[in-house]
C-alpha cells in the first residue's frame, strides 16, 4: 500500500476512534439517565391465563416436532417448508408476545426470512464443512444486518458483505477459543488478522486463516477501500474494542477499577456500527447513533443472559459485577428503560411500514428481558422477581420445564440442515 494511502488510513482511523468515543459517551449518558425503579412491564397475566398460554405453547412445540420429523423424511422444497413452519412460528409469537394476525402477516412481508434462508445456503456454499451451529451463530448477525437494510430504506437481500462479515467472527472467535491452539499461535494470528483488516497483503498459514482472509476479500470486492474508508475504519474499531474488552477479564474487580459500562458499550456498539457500514457503505449521524445504541443494548441483553457464566469465568459486566454483591433488581429496570429509549429513537427513520415493526419490537423486548431475568431468579429479590413474573405470559417454573423438553427434542442444527436440503431439492 502506498505511503500516502497508509497515512490517510491512519488519520481516518483516528477520526473514527473519536466518533466511537463520542458514541460511547452518549450511551453512558443515556444509561445513567434511565430510572432504576420498576418501569412499565406491560400487561399482567393471571394464573389461569398463564396456564392457558402454557398449554398452547406445549401444543405448538409438539406440532413443530411432528412437522420437523415429517419434513426430515420427505425433504420438501423451500416453499413447502415455509408453508409448514411459518404458521407454527406465528402461533408461538402470538401466544408469547401478544402479537396479532396483522403483525405476523406483516413480518412475513419484509423479506427477512427469505434473506436469512439465502444466508444459510450461501454459508454452506462458501464452506461445505461449516457446522450448522456456526451458521446459526452467524445468522443472528445476518438478521441484524437485514433489519438495518429495511430501516435504511434499502432492498432486503443477502449481499457479499453481509455473508462475509457475519461469518468472519464465528471463524475467528472459534479459532481463538480453541484450547488446543497454543497462545503464541493465537497471538501471531491476531497480528496477521489486524494487518489483513488494514488491507495489507498477508499470507495465511492454515486453512482457517485462509477462509478468514477470503471473507475480508469478499468485503473488499463489494466496498473499495479508497471510496469507502469508513467501512474499514469500522472493522478496525471492532478490533480495538475487542482488545480493550480484554481488560474486563479481571475477577473480583471493584466498580472503581475500570469503566465497565464504557468498555461493554464499546464492544457491543462497534459490532452493530460495523453492521451498518457494511450494509450501507456510509452512515448519517442518526444512523450511526442508532446502530451503536442497538449494539450496546443487545450486548447488555447478552450479558444478562450470560451473567452466571461470566461470574464463573471472572468476566466483568455490569451484571456479573453487581451479582457478586447486590440483587440485579435496579440494574435490570435500568436496562428495560434503556431498551425502550432505543425504540423511541426509531422516529428518526421515516420508512414505510416501520410503525408496525416498531409495535412488534415493543411487544417483544420487555418479555424477552423478563424471561432472561426469570432464568436467573436467585439473583433477584423475591419481591422484584414476583413483580416480573406477574408480567410474564408463562410461569417461570413451567418455562424451565419446557426448555428442558425443547433441548431434548429440537436443535437449531436440525432446522439449518432442513433449509439446506430444501434448497438442494429445487436447484
Amino acid at each position: 500500500m502506498p505511503v500516502v494511502d497508509l497515512e490517510n488510513q491512519v488519520q481516518n482511523n483516528m477520526l473514527f476512534e473519536d466518533i466511537v468515543n463520542s458514541l460511547v459517551g452518549h450511551c453512558k449518558e443515556l444509561w445513567w439517565n434511565c430510572k432504576s425503579g420498576i418501569p412499565d412491564l406491560g400487561p399482567v397475566y393471571s394464573r389461569d391465563e398463564k396456564k392457558a398460554r402454557e398449554l398452547k405453547l406445549v401444543n405448538s412445540l409438539n406440532q413443530l416436532g411432528k412437522e420437523l420429523q415429517q419434513a426430515s423424511m420427505e425433504r420438501p422444497d423451500r416453499q413447502a417448508l415455509q408453508d409448514r413452519l411459518f404458521p407454527l412460528a406465528g402461533d408461538f409469537l402470538k401466544t408469547t408476545f401478544n402479537l396479532e394476525d396483522r403483525h405476523v402477516s406483516t413480518l412475513t412481508s419484509y423479506g427477512f426470512a427469505e434473506s436469512i434462508e439465502e444466508f444459510v445456503i450461501e454459508a454452506r456454499r462458501f464452506d461445505p464443512h461449516i457446522p450448522a451451529a456456526d451458521i446459526y451463530q452467524a445468522g443472528r448477525n445476518a438478521w441484524t444486518m437485514t433489519f438495518l437494510q429495511y430501516l435504511f430504506g434499502l432492498p432486503v437481500k443477502m449481499t457479499p458483505a453481509i455473508l462475509a462479515f457475519s461469518l468472519l467472527y464465528p471463524y475467528s472467535d472459534n479459532y481463538l477459543d480453541d484450547p488446543g491452539i497454543r497462545p503464541e499461535i493465537k497471538t501471531e494470528f491476531i497480528s496477521r488478522f489486524k494487518q489483513r483488516l488494514e488491507g495489507k497483503q498477508v499470507t495465511s498459514v492454515n486453512g482457517v486463516e485462509h477462509k478468514i482472509f477470503d471473507l475480508v476479500g469478499m468485503i473488499e470486492g463489494q466496498y473499495d477501500r479508497q471510496s469507502h474508508p469508513d467501512v474499514y475504519a469500522s472493522l478496525m474499531a471492532i478490533y480495538r474494542a475487542q482488545v480493550n474488552s480484554m481488560r474486563l477479564q479481571v475477577p473480583h474487580a471493584s466498580p472503581y477499577e475500570m469503566d465497565v459500562p464504557g468498555l461493554v458499550f464499546e464492544k457491543g456498539g462497534t459490532s452493530v456500527l460495523a453492521d451498518g457500514y457494511l450494509v450501507a457503505g456510509s452512515l448519517t449521524a442518526s444512523q450511526r447513533m442508532f446502530t451503536f445504541y442497538y449494539g450496546a443494548f443487545t450486548q447488555f441483553m447478552d450479558d444478562l443472559e450470560d451473567v452466571e457464566q461470566d461470574c464463573q469465568d471472572g468476566i466483568m459486566t455490569v451484571f456479573s459485577q453487581t451479582a457478586r454483591h447486590w440483587p440485579l433488581d435496579a440494574i435490570t429496570s435500568r436496562l428495560i428503560v434503556f431498551g425502550q429509549g432505543l425504540l423511541d429513537s426509531l422516529v428518526d427513520f421515516p420508512v414505510a411500514g416501520l410503525g408496525t415493526l416498531e409495535e412488534i419490537m415493543r411487544k417483544c423486548i420487555t418479555p424477552l428481558l423478563i424471561d432472561s431475568a426469570g432464568q436467573v431468579g436467585h439473583l433477584y429479590s423475591r419481591q422484584y422477581l414476583n413483580e416480573l413474573e406477574r408480567h410474564s405470559p408463562y410461569r417461570f417454573s413451567q418455562l424451565k420445564k419446557v426448555r428442558r423438553q425443547v433441548e431434548r427434542r429440537f436443535s437449531v442444527e436440525e432446522i439449518v440442515e432442513l433449509i439446506i436440503r430444501a434448497e438442494d431439492r429445487i436447484t
